[in-house]
């Protein structure tokens, strides 16, 4: 039998509750799966930095032991050729999602045939959550409950706090 390692590649900035659903359901379905938190070059104003993503979301999936939480660099297939990994796990929400994923699987299979991708779609009540999102409930100040794990709220809570500390002086109400 095949020991299937595969990919959840992301950027969790931050980890919300349904990129949490694809990890506990992916960790049923793989012999090994790796979260890979990849460095995105286009995106610049992160709300947390590579390791305190990788912390929390070691914190996250602690209790599963055929997971483990990494950092990439640079393109996704290289990165599972270094791991060998034959699978890379995808989410998708919405049709708009599946139009980009299938683009990039396609582009993925042309460089690298030996890795397949497999989407999953999350559960219901995570269909329309994106760590975007998140970042711009907080901003806002609204309610952030069932959307990501108490302690990742808190996390956000407190950068979004600082970051308008910083950029305006005053402390939020």
């Amino acid at each position: 039998m095949k020991n299937i390692v595969a990919i959840y590649p992301g950027s969790f900035d931050p980890v919300t509750n349904g990129h949490l659903d694809l990890i506990h359901r992916g960790s049923k379905l793989f012999d090994k799966l790796i979260v890979a938190i990849a460095r995105n070059l286009d995106k610049t104003a992160t709300l947390f930095s590579m390791e305190e993503r990788k912390q929390m979301l070691q914190a996250m999936t602690s209790e599963l032991d055929n997971v483990t939480v990494d950092t990439f660099e640079g393109l996704l297939v290289s990165y599972c050729i270094q791991q060998n990994a034959n699978a890379v796990l995808r989410g998708i929400r919405a049709i708009s999602d599946y139009e980009f994923e299938l683009q990039m699987a396609l582009m993925n299979r042309k460089m690298e045939p030996r890795v397949e991708t497999v989407f999953m779609m999350p559960a219901e009540q995570y269909s329309y959550l994106s760590s975007r999102i998140v970042r711009e409930i907080a901003k806002l100040g609204g309610p952030l409950n069932g959307l990501v794990p108490k302690m990742v709220e808190e996390r956000v809570r407190e950068r979004v706090a600082q970051r308008y500390i910083s950029a305006t002086g005053k402390h939020l109400l």
